[in-house]
C-alpha cells in the first residue's frame, strides 16, 4: 500500500489515500477495443474509499495495444488515478493476471476484459460491496452488446434468458474480489475457465451482484458460438475435474423441462439456434484452438 505518511515541515498537505481498487486488464492484440474500455474506466464516477488504479497486463501481443493503452496514461493522471502498462513477450491470460497482481496495489482486486465496457458507476458500487471484512466476490450485471449477425442475436436473446444468467453474478468478462476472497487461491493455475473458478471460490452468499451493469460482446457467427461453447464446456470440465470440491458452491438454478418448453414457445428461432449450436459443440469436430473469436 502507498504510504499515508507525509512531510511535517513546509505547507501542509492531504494524506495520500491507499488504493481503494485494482482493475486488472490482461490484454492481447487487443488495439481496437482497448481504447473503448479504458474509456469506459476513465468515465467512472468517483470512489469513496479512495483512489483506482488500472493494470493492462499486455501479454504475447503483435499489434500496438500496449501503446493505445498507454494513451490514457495523461486522462487518469488528471482524475488522481493511476494507469499502468506492463508488456510481457510471452502470451498467457494467466500469467498475465500474476504478473499484474504482482504489483497490484488495491485494497480489492477487479478482473476485466478488454473488450468490455462498464457502467459509470459499476466500480463505485463494486468498491463498496467488497468493503466488508470477510471473503466477498462481486460483479455487475451482464449485458450483451448488440450484434452484427442475426445468428448470434437470436443466441443472444435465448442465453440471456437461462436460469444460471437470470439468477445473477454471472461474472463473464468482469468479477472483483476483495483481499480475504483473493487469499481463497494461490497463485492462477494453467485453466481454461478463470472466471468459473474464482465464482466457485465463493458461495453463493458471498456472490454479489451489485445494480450496474457492464457491457459484454458475444461472439459473431455459428461457428465461433460453438467454438467459445466447446470452450466454457471443457472449462468446466476441466474444473470438475482438478477442483471437485469447489463444485458445492456452484448452486445453478436447473433447466427444467417446463422451462426448456416456454424457451422454446417464445422464441423459436432463438431456441433453434441455440440448440444448432448445442449439437455443434457435441458433433463438430475440435480443431484444437481455443483462442477467442470474434
Amino acid at each position: 500500500m502507498p504510504s499515508t505518511d507525509h512531510a511535517s515541515d513546509g505547507p501542509a498537505t492531504a494524506p495520500v489515500l491507499p488504493v481503494a481498487l485494482s482493475v486488472i486488464i490482461a490484454a492481447r492484440n487487443e488495439q481496437a477495443l482497448i481504447g473503448r474500455c479504458l474509456a469506459g474506466l476513465v468515465a467512472q464516477t468517483e470512489v469513496a474509499a479512495g483512489p483506482v488504479e488500472v493494470i493492462v497486463a499486455v501479454n504475447g501481443t503483435t499489434d500496438r495495444t500496449a501503446a493505445e493503452a498507454r494513451g490514457f496514461a495523461a486522462a487518469f493522471a488528471a482524475r488522481g488515478w493511476h494507469l499502468s502498462v506492463i508488456d510481457l513477450p510471452e502470451g498467457g491470460k494467466l500469467g498475465a493476471l500474476n504478473a499484474a497482481e504482482a504489483v497490484a496495489q488495491g485494497r480489492a482486486l477487479a478482473y476485466l476484459d478488454a473488450d468490455v465496457v462498464c457502467d459509470t458507476d459499476l466500480l463505485a458500487r463494486i468498491d463498496t460491496a467488497l468493503a466488508p471484512d470477510r471473503p466477498l466476490y462481486a460483479t455487475g450485471r451482464i449485458a450483451v452488446m448488440p450484434a452484427a449477425s442475426a445468428i448470434t442475436r437470436a443466441y443472444a436473446r435465448l442465453w440471456t434468458r437461462l436460469p444460471f444468467v437470470r439468477g445473477g453474478a454471472v461474472g463473464a468478462g468482469f468479477f472483483a474480489v476483495n483481499r480475504k476472497g483473493r487469499a481463497r487461491w494461490d497463485a492462477w493455475p494453467a485453466i481454461i475457465s478463470d472466471d468459473t473458478f474464482v465464482r466457485l471460490q465463493f458461495t453463493p452468499h458471498e456472490r454479489i451482484e451489485v445494480d450496474a451493469r457492464y457491457h459484454w460482446p458475444m461472439v459473431e457467427g455459428f461457428g465461433n458460438l460453438v467454438r467459445v461453447r466447446r470452450r466454457q464446456d471443457a472449462g468446466v470440465a476441466e474444473i470438475r475435474r482438478l477442483y471437485p470440491a469447489i463444485l458445492g458452491n456452484e448452486a445453478k438454478r436447473p433447466l427444467t423441462r417446463a422451462g426448456l418448453l416456454r424457451l422454446a414457445l417464445s422464441d423459436p428461432p432463438g431456441f433453434a439456434v441455440y440448440g444448432a449450436v448445442h449439437l455443434g459443440v457435441r458433433f463438430a469436430p475440435h480443431k484444437g484452438d481455443w483462442t477467442r473469436g470474434r
